[in-house]
């Protein structure tokens, strides 16, 4: 079965922290797909948040490496798989911001049909623990303990309290770091596998939407499904100086069968560029 067809039923979503969750209804309801979960899947083998395993590749590579370990598991054709990273902006590097990438591998062509959201507003925190009232402000922040999190002597990957969801544990964990590691800072932070971080389960329904809209967006060059966005075009005018700026001024949609290629405008119908945002009136 290939993905000019999409009438197969059953995908293997390569996860072991359950993302069919946030991807199996949205699925199900769009496309008709059950999707399989490998027994005794370790997706950690690729990469660990806490750095215990580092990652090898990109998350894109990372996910596709994924989507084929779960094929092969299940001899299945067609494999799901996703991946995150966290960490600064990409344009306001004081704020928080998370990449989750997913990618529907079709192991009978190689094709690869991708597709990301930006979550602007992650639950991806930490705190270095100093007194009783900030640690029950940061817990009251991130809405503990439905979110999770991880206790460690900052710097350290030996010594690590992880899934930690209530105070017991969390008095544990706290009284066994201040011993084995007297004088040394403990980190407390967000805790960031899907199932243990609802913010990130509740971003890969939206991922999965946007999936499912590329899926049942066929190229018109070929009638291959998976024809969307891959690219911008820079050179937004700014509305001062008319001076060509770094936004986009519109889509790149491609297909990954054919090639073919379409330009399309800004979706949020943007013209100009404010000249806060022109390298020439706001250097």
């Amino acid at each position: 079965m290939t993905l000019t067809d999409l009438t197969v039923r059953k995908v293997v979503v390569a996860t072991m922290y359950g993302k069919e969750r946030a991807f199996g209804p949205v699925l199900a309801k769009r496309l008709g797909w059950d999707l399989v979960v490998p027994d005794g899947f370790d997706t950690d083998a690729l990469g660990t948040f806490t750095g215990e395993v580092p990652r090898s590749g990109t998350i894109e590579e990372t996910a596709i490496a994924k989507a084929r370990l779960g094929a092969a598991e299940t001899g299945l054709s067609l494999a799901i798989a996703s991946e995150g990273a966290y960490g600064p902006h990409p344009h306001f590097p004081f704020l928080g911001a998370g990449l989750e990438i997913a990618v529907l591998l079709d192991t009978h062509t190689g094709r690869v049909i991708r597709e990301h959201i930006l979550d602007e507003r992650p639950v991806y925190d930490h705190i270095t623990y100093g007194s009783q009232t900030e640690l029950d402000s940061f817990l009251d922040r991130i809405r503990f303990p439905q979110q999770t999190v991880i206790l460690r002597n900052q710097g350290k990957t030996d010594k690590i309290f992880k899934g930690i969801q209530d105070r017991d544990s969390l008095g544990t964990a706290l009284i066994a770091l201040s011993k084995s590691s007297a004088g040394e800072t403990i980190l407390i932070q967000t805790d960031m596998p899907a199932h243990l971080n609802p913010r990130r389960m509740e971003s890969l329904g939206l991922l999965a939407e946007k999936l499912a809209d590329r899926l049942t967006c066929k190229c018109p060059a070929c009638d291959a499904a998976g024809f969307g966005l891959t690219d911008t075009r820079k050179g937004l005018r700014c509305a001062g100086c008319g001076h060509p700026t770094r936004l986009a001024v519109g889509e790149i949609w491609s297909c990954t069968v054919c090639s073919h290629l379409s330009h399309q405008p800004r979706r949020d119908g943007l013209a100009e560029a404010d000249p806060g945002q022109c390298e020439r009136c706001n250097p």
